[in-house]
């Protein structure tokens, strides 16, 4: 389905990757944390150098042309190594999110049938060791957990690198990229080269980044935008990656890369907000940044404590920005750009301009880029050049994908502004109907919800009951404050009037019931969550559904959930 625009030649990965080998070998190209504060930095040179290793090594093994090789791992530069291996000798790369549940593990090694596992820097080995089938090959990474597989550092060592410089067309096969999905199996969705190519040189139009540019690598390499913006992005401009080691260490992980360029989902850029609450009230930073000169010596201070302070371009995406948190980092001086998209569609589709902030929407479509809303549902509609391959033996559900006129589905729910900005009013699916028969968009009354600042993530359901009803999940701070009796008093106090001030800017058939607060932490290991924070509506509603009578007869307005 893809109507793929040409780009040039030497702008497809593995030309890239030549050109940075003969043209910047010394030059850094990624900064990896190996534990106990140690760093090791990887030159152009020393990546093409082990990547033609592993690559001869993966040809030795006699798989067919075109072969799919997964990897299971967080990030790391041997992850992108990996990468670049299986694409010069020939082979599909098949990237694994690095928290999936061994039996989503198997199913995706066997609907893809890889040949080959890269097994990598994970937290959870021992529980998804056995979605690997006994008998796949498998690659070690020197941060891997223990484990008797062939090792990188072994393979290299032992290994003669690749030779030449094989040319991949662009209309090829680059990727399959499983999505995360909200409910049921993951779509295996098909990515060329040509497609990733012609999605990042629209983005750069907009966002001119060069050579000199830093980012840290820590949202998952299996996600589309860490691909399209890290993956892709070094190869087009030779720029340096860091990579986060660990949730612990990722304050300083930040500190190190002082990226200017650096992109979050919304969950993190509210605890971000929510940090800087906490040692500093809100009112009073609301007063000291009118205040003028002290104003600009608050901004740097709180930037540069996040180890943001250099970054240029700081962007959001994955899930909607609330309006009010791009307006508190707005007055913090570093303006969120926001972008929209998908996995099919290399999660370029639309973003709002640098310099030009619009809360509550998506900006407007990328070069390239053609959007329409359907009349009858208001989904969002769209076609690009870099649209997906389609789904990987999955004729049917491609199908499905496109309109009967190839446009793809987005599946999510908008509204278009007098001059074309698109706003992102909840999914299509995801609108429910009261028992009073009213419909209920959940997203936006979550964005206000979620401005709490005790609050993390949150969810608005309640199909067939008189009113609808929130749920909460607190921060781990704030749950951890909530045990005890004296400040779980004041927060529901606090609740009850948040509760107030959103119902009051909500029609009456939206107006929440009741707040229920759940101190137990949304993960993906209770599968609450996808590996990029967006909350599993289908599993909260197992999970939580036969309370909400209950809940709602208790006439309170604020309740706690206590398992």
């Amino acid at each position: 389905m893809a109507d793929a625009s040409q780009v040039a030649p030497d702008a497809l990965a593995l030309q890239r990757l030549y050109h940075w080998e003969k043209t910047a070998p010394e030059r850094v190209a990624f900064t990896q944390p190996m534990g106990a504060g140690k760093v090791v930095d990887f030159n152009w040179a020393q990546v093409m150098d082990q990547s033609r290793r592993i690559a001869a090594y993966l040809k030795s093994r006699g798989f067919e042309p075109g072969a799919r090789i997964a990897i299971l791992s967080k990030n790391c530069a041997h992850w992108l190594m990996s990468d670049f291996a299986i694409w010069l000798a020939g082979y599909v790369s098949v990237p694994l999110y690095p928290t999936l549940a061994p039996e989503t593990i198997r199913r995706i090694l066997e609907h893809s049938e890889s040949r080959l596992l890269f097994v990598g820097k994970l937290d959870g080995w021992e529980q998804m060791k056995p979605g690997v089938a006994p008998e796949l090959p498998c690659v070690s990474y020197p941060l891997s957990p223990p484990n008797d597989y062939p090792s990188w550092d072994d393979i290299v060592r032992d290994t003669a690198p690749m030779t030449g410089n094989p040319v991949r067309p662009g209309d090829e096969l680059a990727t399959i990229m499983y999505t995360s999905g909200t409910t049921g199996m993951p779509k295996g969705v098909m990515h060329s080269f040509q497609n990733f190519a012609s999605a990042l040189d629209a983005g750069l139009k907009l966002i001119p980044l060069d050579s000199d540019t830093r980012m840290l690598s820590y949202l998952p390499l299996a996600h589309v935008v860490e691909r399209t913006l890290v993956e892709h992005a070094v190869l087009a401009l030779g720029m340096r990656v860091y990579f986060a080691e660990s949730l612990d260490t990722f304050a300083a992980d930040l500190q190190r890369a002082r990226p200017t360029v650096f992109f979050s989902v919304p969950r993190l850029w509210v605890k971000f907000r929510q940090g800087v609450s906490a040692k500093m009230p809100p009112d009073k930073l609301k007063r000291l940044l009118k205040i003028p000169i002290l104003n600009n010596i608050v901004r740097r201070k709180i930037l540069s404590a996040l180890g943001l302070d250099k970054c240029k371009f700081a962007v959001g995406g994955a899930a909607p920005m609330p309006p009010e948190l791009l307006r508190w980092y707005e007055a913090l001086g570093l303006p969120i750009i926001e972008g929209y998209g998908m996995t099919e569609n290399c999660g370029v589709s639309h973003i709002t301009r640098p310099g030009v902030q619009r809360p509550g929407t998506v900006g407007l479509p990328y070069e390239g880029v053609q959007s329409r809303l359907d009349p009858q549902t208001g989904e969002v509609q769209m076609k690009s050049p870099w649209l997906m391959l389609g789904y990987y033996k999955e004729p049917e559900l491609t199908r499905q994908a496109y309109s009967e006129d190839g446009w793809l589905r987005t599946g999510d729910k908008g509204q278009l502004e007098p001059d074309g900005y698109l706003k992102i009013t909840g999914r299509v699916k995801d609108l429910f109907k009261t028992g009073k028969g009213k419909y209920v968009a959940p997203a936006p009354i979550e964005d206000r919800l979620v401005m709490h600042s005790a609050v993390e993530a949150c969810v608005v359901t309640g199909a067939n009951l008189g009113q609808p009803l929130g749920i909460l999940m607190l921060s781990p701070e704030a749950a951890a404050r909530s045990a005890d009796p004296g400040i779980r008093a004041e927060m529901t106090s606090s609740l009850e009037s948040h509760l107030a001030q959103v119902n009051a800017t909500l029609d009456p058939h939206e107006r929440l019931d009741c707040l229920v607060v759940d101190p137990t932490p949304w993960t993906v290991d209770n599968d609450l969550i996808t590996p990029t924070f967006k909350v599993k509506r289908n599993r909260i509603e197992e999970v939580f559904g036969a309370k909400y009578e209950k809940w709602v007869s208790e006439r309170r307005a604020v309740i706690w959930y206590e398992g």
